[in-house]
């Protein structure tokens, strides 16, 4: 078992100086070529891999073309050109919704503040961020996926478990410069070493401030739980 730094801010410092000389360059993964293309992607992205919507979307954004186009769909066959996206049926409702609010509200626009944003269909804080660091270069707070949720309490960062309380947990001690990165450099490592499952704690740089680390410990991880 790692030991941690003495508070939350140095432990932070420490996961930042590493993870950003293990990723560098950190970028989004999902493909986009237009706010709307963005919230279309993130709005699908809830409980699925970037991979899968990515697939999805190659062919989604060849047909809807327009806010417009999402706001006139029929719902059934929205749904029907999202079925191998997890929970479509819901998914496609609130981008319908959603695409009729930015019209009727929004001048077919995709809003740039985190409440309009938040008053679409389908969209928290998770999502609203995600659209305004990478669609309106505005950072107003952190992203907690599952990678973040799960890392930064592995590290000892954050007890919170809700991604809103953890994201109201993180802002304070992470750098606002970094809020941005924060999100990458985890989802990063949880995709290459901190798995939900059987993390690769024998070949983690951050093994040795991880007070869940698998090394000459009882910690189980194995079921993706860690406390």
């Amino acid at each position: 078992m790692g030991t941690p730094l003495d508070t939350r801010e140095a432990q932070v410092e420490e996961v930042i100086d590493r993870l950003s000389d293990e990723y560098p360059d950190p970028e989004i993964s999902l493909n986009f070529s237009n706010r709307l293309e963005l919230l279309i992607a993130v709005i699908l992205s809830a409980q699925c891999t970037d991979e899968r919507v990515n697939k999805e979307t190659a062919h989604l954004f060849e047909k809807y073309e327009s806010i417009e186009d999402y706001a006139n769909a029929d719902e059934e066959e929205l749904a029907e050109d999202l079925n191998s996206i997890t929970y479509y049926n819901s998914k496609a409702g609130y981008i319908k919704s959603a695409a009729q609010t930015i019209v009727e509200d929004h001048d077919g626009e995709v809003p740039d503040t985190m409440s309009e944003l938040t008053d679409l269909s389908g969209v928290g804080r998770k999502t609203a961020n995600v659209v305004l660091q990478h669609g309106h270069d505005i950072t107003e707070g952190i992203v907690v996926d599952t990678h973040v949720q799960r890392i930064s309490r592995r590290l000892g960062i954050t007890e919170e478990e809700r991604p809103e309380a953890i994201e109201e947990d993180l802002m304070p001690v992470v750098p606002r410069e970094h809020w941005q990165n924060f999100t990458h450099w985890l989802i990063s490592h949880g995709r290459d070493t901190c798995t939900a499952r059987n993390p690769d704690c024998g070949d983690c740089l951050l093994e040795d401030v991880c007070p869940s680390s698998k090394l000459d410990s009882d910690v189980d991880l194995a079921d993706g739980t860690e406390w």
